[in-house]
């Protein structure tokens, strides 16, 4: 089977579209045959050796997919050749099959088409755990949203709309403000041209934002955590402007705030019980119609170097994905 792989460690265009055999399928394991894979921004860490997973060369990158069941492995039960699935593999998802362990992946829901799916998993799974477990995001409550027009972004205005929260969402041009208008934010702020402290005193009356969720880093952390509120919850979901903050700790200590760790990837490992619930009910939540991700560029397999390209220079609104 064709697959998308890294040979060496380095920028997207250093990926290969060759033959890769994954050998027989794994006991616990299931062969999904990829119908719709989504790009996330790790996507472009890991090829370059800077994820925390750090997978043996050649691999292939992608973290989640939604497909069909090719063959399941020894002790697999709940999945049969022929059924649809969604889910998220780590690794090896840019690929015309991959090897799953069957925990990490979901039935198909019921009126949900693969392309849809695939954008699901990781970012709706990252908001829901960030908002919901994490920042104890509560109805009446502010959301301020760092990198709101990418993937996670507009799942957390999404989640934290249908959670009763008002949301806040900062992004770097009015086109990709637009689209997080559209997808429910309430206010908005154009960090590349607005003073971003100054513009949340006008819009909280000078209390700040409750929960602060940062994709991003870089140069916007510092100065939204000086605008937080007290008893604040600063999220830190990633860093895709590449420098990790460095926030003097006696600003926590002035407003009573917390800055609150969110790694959905260990947390699915570890209580795998309550993220399953937390699926359930995202999977609920878009089959009502309270939220739809958004996918902005569909790219077949063979053209997959130019979906992590555009991920890297943050050309992505929302979702872009994978097809084969």
């Amino acid at each position: 089977m064709k697959a998308l792989l890294c040979k060496a460690h380095g920028l997207p265009d250093t990926l290969v579209l060759e033959d890769h055999d994954l050998g027989p399928v794994k006991p616990g394991h299931v062969l999904v045959n990829m119908k719709a894979a989504g790009v996330n921004f790790p996507d472009v860490l890991i090829i370059q050796n800077k994820y925390q997973f750090k997978p043996e060369l050649p691999f292939s990158p992608g973290s989640e997919l939604a497909g069909i069941v090719a063959a399941v492995g020894e002790g697999v039960t709940q999945f049969k050749p022929g059924d649809k699935v969604v889910g998220s593999s780590g690794h090896g998802a840019f690929a015309e099959q991959v090897m799953v362990p069957a925990q990490n992946l979901y039935p198909l829901p019921e009126g949900m088409d693969f392309d849809t799916a695939a954008a699901f998993t990781l970012t709706y799974g990252t908001s829901h755990h960030a908002l919901k477990d994490r920042g104890e995001l509560k109805a009446g409550e502010t959301l301020l949203v760092l990198g709101a027009a990418g993937g996670v972004g507009l799942a957390a205005i999404e989640i934290g709309k249908v959670l009763g929260a008002r949301v806040i969402a900062a992004a770097s041009s009015a086109e990709k403000l637009a689209v997080c208008k559209e997808h429910g934010a309430d206010e908005l702020i154009n960090y590349s041209t607005e003073d971003m402290r100054e513009r949340l005193k006008v819009l909280t009356g000078g209390k700040g934002p409750d929960v602060i969720y940062d994709p991003v880093g870089g140069p916007y952390a510092e100065p939204a955590f000086r605008s937080i509120a007290w008893r604040g919850r600063y999220l830190v979901i990633g860093f895709a402007a590449g420098d990790i903050p460095k926030l003097p700790f006696n600003l926590m200590l002035l407003k009573g705030a917390s800055v609150v760790g969110v790694f959905w990837g260990d947390f699915r490992r570890r209580e795998p019980k309550p993220d399953a619930e937390g699926i359930a009910e995202m999977i609920r939540w878009i089959q009502e119609g309270k939220m739809r991700p958004h996918i902005s560029a569909r790219y077949p397999l063979a053209e997959g170097r130019q979906a992590l390209n555009d991920m890297m220079n943050r050309k992505v609104m929302g979702k872009v994905i994978i097809t084969n």
